[in-house]
């Protein structure tokens, strides 16, 4: 990975993208997509397209999702404290006593996530989120809302950071690293001449429901759609996997397997692994796949789906940590699946 690819994963990461609050690094991704792309575009649900050949008949949509989890702040009490509910899956035992960056209506302030001491109700046997509040440092009702109202966002306050053996950690790889890939793809494919449509889509809102995907599959009514999302590594200590299977960092993308996922986009993604003697991990989904394929595999007249995805630890905690290996391989391997199209494959799982 070159400087200019570093440095944009860091703007990513160290950008603000709650769901449903995802303009600012949607404008970012655009403005880095433009220089490739020969054409850039943006739908009603606040997707953001870079497209290559336009006007090719067959169509391929890489879609890596922008949102991050996060709060939503529904209460302030007389005494400046901000109450919230969470923007996807935030565990409240893991926001207690961390730092976050509220994104209020007049400006961006700090606060830590709060709760009464144990001391004070030893009975009780888990954090819940009634239990946990904002602490700004506000005295009033009146001073706090000076700079933040009900409704607004905050996320976790952590910056990305660089561990041992190429490694980064912190908040938001899910899925900002999704966002960055097909970004990347399509700058590796730029001077490639695909001989097939490419729609890379940073989508939105994937957190809370797909609430994005089905727009950009309706839209683009594509061929082929991959989608670039994380999936859980289980090379950690305290998990089983013989019950949760064996993934992990450093030894490539996952490819999913299993009735929501498209058999011969595999085929066609494996052997493209192959020539670039690259071995692939795999995760098996025995239902849907819980990511934006789910929606857009019932655009139009049903679109051909699989996943490949980036294995992480620590998922929706603000220190999930992935590998640059892994990362440098999923770009590489789409890239080279995009490349090796014709434009002429038949996807149906039965041939009359």
């Amino acid at each position: 990975m070159d400087t200019k690819s570093r440095e944009f994963l860091m703007e990513l990461l160290t950008t603000p993208s709650p769901s449903g609050h995802e303009q600012e690094i949607q404008r970012k991704w655009a403005r880095y997509v433009s220089s490739y792309a020969d054409k850039v575009e943006a739908d009603n649900s606040g997707n953001v397209i870079g497209i290559i050949n336009p006007d090719a008949e067959f169509k391929v949509l890489l879609a890596g999702h922008c949102d991050e989890i996060g709060f939503i702040i529904n209460r302030i009490d007389e005494n400046g404290f901000l109450y919230f509910s969470s923007i996807g899956g935030v565990d409240p035992k893991i926001a207690l006593g961390m730092k976050v960056e509220i994104l209020g209506y007049k400006k961006r302030i700090s606060g830590i996530i709060g709760a009464s001491p144990a001391h004070f109700d030893d009975k009780k046997e888990k954090v819940e989120f009634e239990d946990l509040y904002i602490d700004c440092g506000a005295s009033s009702r009146e001073e706090i809302e000076k700079y933040v109202r009900f409704g607004d966002a905050a996320v976790y306050k952590r910056e990305p950071e660089l561990l041992l053996n190429d490694r980064i950690s912190g908040r938001g790889l899910d899925n900002r690293t999704g966002a960055f890939i097909v970004a990347e793809v399509l700058r590796n494919i730029a001077d490639r001449n695909p001989k097939v449509g490419v729609y890379c889509v940073s989508t939105v809102s994937e957190e809370v429901g797909l609430l994005g995907a089905y727009e950009a599959g309706a839209g683009i009514n594509p061929d082929i759609a991959v989608i670039c999302d994380v999936t859980f590594a289980t090379d950690q200590p305290g998990v089983d996997t013989a019950k949760h299977g064996e993934v992990s960092l450093d030894k490539g993308p996952a490819l999913s397997i299993g009735p929501a996922v498209n058999a011969k986009v595999n085929d066609l993604i494996e052997k493209a692994g192959e020539k670039l003697q690259m071995k692939l991990q795999y995760e098996i989904y025995t239902r849907t796949t819980g990511t934006d394929g789910d929606r857009i595999r019932y655009t139009g007249k049903g679109v051909p789906v699989t996943c490949v995805s980036l294995p992480i630890r620590y998922m929706h905690a603000p220190v999930e940590t992935a590998s640059f290996k892994d990362i440098n391989e999923e770009i590489a391997l789409l890239s080279e699946f995009i490349i090796s199209l014709t434009g002429k494959e038949s996807l149906r799982p039965v041939e009359l």
